[in-house]
């Protein structure tokens, strides 16, 4: 058949055009590979090995299903646990015996042991100084005349409390003078917060609390101020092995820390190996700290490390196993959804178009009507009652995405229904239904191929998208809408937006491509020129 459609000029004019696009021609041909890998899923991505060697036979666990009886002779029919089985005398103290598995030994349903993750022995401490705080009572000519905790930010200025006015002793601004002169009105004031400095230039955050009116107006007010931290940059770190021996660089405020403290400290690192532990406040050099301890544990989402290149999702499972199975499924789906919508809509437009008059009027208004139905409220609605499953989510969505191509088709139809080979098709007495499927049809898919690309890429973004709001296939599926989603609850996991983000966007990107080149190929006003 292929053979004979390249002898057709026409065809094979439109194939060459097609081919001289580069960008649709090389996008094309990866589609295909990445679908044809997805096809093969079980061999790249798999918890069963491809080959196992046992008493000098040979076994394909990948493609047949093979007891643990087979092995092991304990009697046992259900699928034995090949990691578990590879660690037994019988394979690893036999060189004869051996496995051989895929390059990505885990499946997609399969929850993945944290044991099996290596992760560092060491413990962290954090050592985070606290902000300090004070609070200065002020009259209305700004004199000090009661203080709390005032000494850091005298900022080393050697005067008495008595002898501080707060406006010459910080530079206080406009906005500053006019909230503290509202509250000595007696007036209504919200919280307001100010970055000021000491005279040594530190920065503080100066506080005025929120003040409701009172009988009579406030002989004093408070003023709350707060060290600022530079964030990170004032958190210390030091790192302990397993026998709790520091490991370099160690920082200088180590080396401060009393020797109380430090018994303190090393009982609770110890514990943190075994379990976690609250935080620990400290004085250091007249500072106080929060000791914090942190130990590297599996939780989770896990980021990629070794053995899972794309991380691991919220409930243990290997990201690329999912985001190769997920391919499969979509562009599955896609081309099972768009094929069944295109023969729906050929067959309606077609109908239309070829007998046109009262047929036509009555049945595009019932389409039109059919096309108004809420096509989510639909879904929600069946899914509740028979539950989520590809078939239902197939046929609910194909019986909604017909229409548009059934407007092209029609329109085709009641252009060519006139022309005169149609009309001498008539005259001879060929049937209807030959003249609708051998002269007709073949002149009025080119929109229905020009589409076809395009509701391909449409499918797959309306899959993910269902699989996100929840209304998609059924878990444990593998699904780029199901990982996007994960991604949302765990916004930390970036690996799981990045790779299924990019995953979908490559594919759409070569479905839109494939769809350019196809649209550019049939388009027969290619070479004109607007002059």
């Amino acid at each position: 058949m292929i053979a004979k459609l390249f002898r057709n000029p026409m065809a094979r004019k439109r194939y060459l055009r097609f081919k001289s696009m580069k960008r649709a021609y090389v996008s094309l041909w990866i589609l295909l590979l990445l679908y044809g890998l997805s096809l093969f899923s079980e061999l790249i991505c798999n918890s069963v090995p491809l080959y196992v060697r046992f008493d000098g036979a040979s076994f394909f666990p990948a493609v047949h299903f093979y007891s643990a009886d087979v092995f092991t002779g304990s009697g046992k029919q259900t699928r034995p646990d090949y990691r578990e089985l590879r660690q037994k005398p019988i394979f690893a103290e036999n060189p004869d015996n051996f496995m051989i598995f895929p390059p990505i030994a885990f499946g997609p349903l399969e929850d993945i042991d944290p044991a099996d993750i290596a992760v560092s022995e060491n413990v962290e401490l954090a050592l985070r100084p606290v902000p300090r705080m004070g609070s200065v009572d002020i009259r209305q000519d700004y004199s000090v005349c009661r203080t709390r905790f005032f000494e850091f930010f005298k900022g080393g200025v050697d005067r008495g409390v008595g002898d501080i006015r707060m406006d010459r002793f910080f530079s206080f601004s406009k906005e500053i003078r006019r909230a503290i002169s509202r509250r000595f009105a007696n007036k209504a004031a919200d919280y307001q917060s100010f970055r000021i400095r000491t005279p040594s230039g530190d920065p503080v955050k100066l506080v005025l609390p929120t003040y409701a009116p009172r009988q009579a107006p406030p002989e004093t007010i408070r003023l709350m101020l707060q060290e600022v931290v530079a964030g990170n940059q004032e958190v210390k770190h030091v790192g302990f092995n397993p026998s709790l021996e520091p490991l370099p660089p160690v920082p200088a405020v180590w080396d401060q820390v009393s020797e109380n403290d430090r018994d303190v400290l090393f009982s609770l690192l110890e514990r943190r190996l075994e379990q976690p532990v609250e935080d620990f406040r400290l004085l250091i050099d007249g500072r106080q700290y929060v000791a914090s301890f942190n130990k590297e544990a599996v939780q989770f989402p896990y980021p990629p490390v070794e053995g899972h290149p794309m991380g691991i999702d919220s409930a243990g499972r290997d990201v690329m196993a999912r985001i190769l199975y997920g391919l499969r499924i979509s562009l599955t789906f896609g081309l099972m959804l768009v094929g069944a919508t295109m023969m729906l809509g050929i067959s309606a437009g077609a109908v239309q178009g070829y007998y046109g008059g009262r047929l036509d009027i009555t049945a595009q208004r019932l389409v039109e009507i059919w096309s108004a139905i809420p096509f989510l409220y639909v879904m929600i609605l069946m899914g509740s009652i028979y539950g989520r499953s590809f078939v239902l989510l197939l046929v609910c969505y194909g019986l909604f995405n017909w229409v548009a191509i059934s407007y092209y088709v029609r329109a085709e139809f009641l252009n060519l229904r006139k022309r005169p080979f149609v009309e001498a098709a008539k005259c001879m007495g060929v049937p209807s239904h030959r003249i609708i499927f051998k002269h007709i049809m073949p002149n009025a898919l080119v929109p229905v191929i020009t589409f076809f690309p395009f509701s391909l890429v449409g499918a797959i973004g309306a899959l993910a998208a269902l699989d996100y709001l929840g209304f998609g296939l059924p878990p444990p599926t593998p699904s780029w809408g199901e990982l996007l989603f994960q991604a949302q609850q765990y916004r930390w996991a970036w690996w799981l937006i990045l790779y299924p983000s990019m995953a979908l966007f490559i594919v759409m990107l070569l479905g839109v491509f494939v769809g350019e080149g196809i649209r550019n190929a049939y388009d027969p006003k290619q070479y004109t020129r607007l002059e």
